[in-house]
């Protein structure tokens, strides 16, 4: 029984070695061919990547051998480019040369033919001299003689003759013109005959008791003296019961004037501040009767397609005078005057009225703009496109431009009938005003200076500067400027007083 198990034991052992060694050479075996089947993998991956390598290698060769080319071509076409562009250069120069030898040529033969011309001038000149002295031998009078006698032997056989017609054609010339001309004028004035209204340089308002007048003045004079400042105006607060008096030479600064003092009086409420809102109110309402004037004076004339700002212009023509006649009215009845004549003498209406009714265009801004009224109503109109017949026959009314048409005679001589009529002008007055314009004029031209005001009929001058560029020391060196100023460049009787003024205010607001 041991025996058994020893033999099956070795049985055991003999096979378990066995398979050992049989597993081992079978592994080693299945290594050896994975390892085999490895490599050729790896062979064959290593000879497509050298075929790869190959056929990039080709094709690289190939694209670049093709920009090659296209490099080659490219600079081929440039060359070529170059080349012809070189060709076309040369042969404008080559045609510059030839036109410029061609010009000396032209050059030298003009001035041959000049001089050839100039000698046959001179030679005529000479043999034209040689005539006239031959025939001032042979008749023995010089050319001026010769004249002089022609002349002397026709006046002496028809001086009568002559004498009579001339004398008779004129007598009844002018004796036709004369009644012509007077029966014109005479109808004219007839068709439009309108009250005379010459302006002066205060307007009055009514109080409605005399505590009102210290009430106008405010504590410490604040109340009128910041109503003068707005407005440019004087305020007289006198002994006349029930009244005060704004004066100042500008028409519109005395109507904005007043129209505030007259709301101010109606609220009751007179303290600054009321006072520029009263001022601001009544600068707005005098723009809006400027407009309605305009429209006003447009519609009396009968013409139409005027541009509305031209309107407002002429509007501003209401307060605005020449030797105290108010220039609006003046230009209406010119323009009526105008249209009457023209209707007469049966040349064109429209056009006689319009250069009438705007033959006085740039005294609506004379004071802004340099110039003569004609030279800037010329350009006011023409930059509203108006018709150049009416531009023409509005421009000669001061004789400054000829006569261009017969519209322009009319309109000269509808301005002299409204300008001489007695009563209509005042010199004196007008002198008066001009001399309180060039005041303010002088004062205006200094820098800082933001609005100046004439009063006391030219004796003083209110000047209000800017506070952030005049200081104190300034304004009184401002001051003594403008009076030497004035001094050198203006005419006036006595003295003018300067008055500079500084204000300074600070505002703000709680919110």
């Amino acid at each position: 029984m041991e025996i058994n198990l020893i033999y099956l034991s070795g049985i055991i052992i003999a096979a378990l070695t066995g398979g050992a060694v049989l597993g081992y050479y079978t592994r080693q075996t299945i290594a050896r061919k994975q390892a085999g089947s490895i490599e050729e993998k790896l062979s064959k991956l290593v000879s497509q990547a050298k075929e790869e390598a190959k056929e990039t290698l080709l094709g690289a060769k190939e694209k670049s051998s093709k920009i090659l080319e296209e490099i080659k071509g490219y600079e081929r076409e440039k060359q070529k480019q170059l080349t012809r562009a070189e060709e076309r250069l040369f042969k404008k120069e080559q045609t510059l040369d030839q036109k410029s030898a061609q010009l000396e040529k032209d050059d030298a033969e003009l001035k041959s033919k000049a001089k050839k011309v100039k000698k046959i001038k001179d030679d005529l000149l000479a043999l034209r001299e040689k005539e006239s002295k031959k025939l001032e031998k042979i008749s023995g009078l010089t050319q001026e003689q010769a004249k002089s006698e022609l002349f002397s032997v026709i006046e002496k056989n028809e001086q009568q003759v002559i004498l009579e017609r001339i004398n008779r054609l004129e007598k009844e010339g002018r004796e036709e013109l004369d009644k012509k001309a007077q029966r014109l004028i005479a109808l004219a004035m007839q068709r439009y005959a309108s009250s005379l209204a010459s302006e002066t340089t205060s307007t009055v308002v009514d109080l409605p008791n005399d505590d009102m007048k210290g009430r106008i003045i405010g504590k410490e004079g604040r109340n009128i003296k910041t109503l003068e400042k707005l407005t440019g105006v004087e305020i007289l607060v006198d002994d006349t019961p029930g009244a005060i008096v704004v004066s100042g030479f500008n028409p519109m600064r005395r109507q904005i004037a007043k129209i505030a003092l007259e709301k101010l009086i109606s609220d009751g409420r007179i303290q600054p501040n009321r006072i520029e809102e009263m001022v601001e109110k009544a600068t707005q309402e005098i723009n809006e009767k400027i407009q309605e004037a305009g429209e006003a004076a447009i519609f009396d004339v009968g013409i139409t397609g005027i541009n509305p700002q031209l309107i407002k212009l002429l509007g501003r023509l209401r307060f605005r005078t020449s030797y105290g006649q108010n220039v609006l009215l003046h230009s209406l009845e010119v323009a009526h005057l105008s249209g009457a004549i023209a209707a007469e003498l049966g040349i064109d209406v429209e056009i006689a009225k319009k250069a009438g009714l705007f033959h006085d265009i740039g005294k609506a801004v004379d004071h802004e703009i340099q110039g003569s009224h004609v030279e800037i109503g010329k350009r006011i109109l023409k930059k509203f496109d108006m018709d150049d017949k009416v531009i023409e026959a509005m421009q000669a009314h001061h004789e400054e431009y000829p006569y261009d048409s017969l519209e322009s005679i009319i309109v000269q001589v509808g301005d002299a009938i409204s300008g001489s009529r007695p009563g209509a002008r005042k010199d004196t007055l007008e002198a008066y005003l001009k001399r309180l314009e060039e005041l303010e004029k002088v004062a205006s031209a200094f820098k800082g200076v933001e609005k100046v005001y004439a009063i006391q009929a030219g004796r003083e001058i209110r000047v209000f500067v800017q506070p952030e560029k005049i200081d104190d020391y300034q304004a009184v060196k401002l001051a003594k400027e403008i009076a030497n100023q004035i001094h050198q460049e203006l005419n006036y009787p006595g003295e003018i007083k300067v008055n500079v003024i500084r204000e300074t205010r600070a505002i703000e607001y709680a919110r």
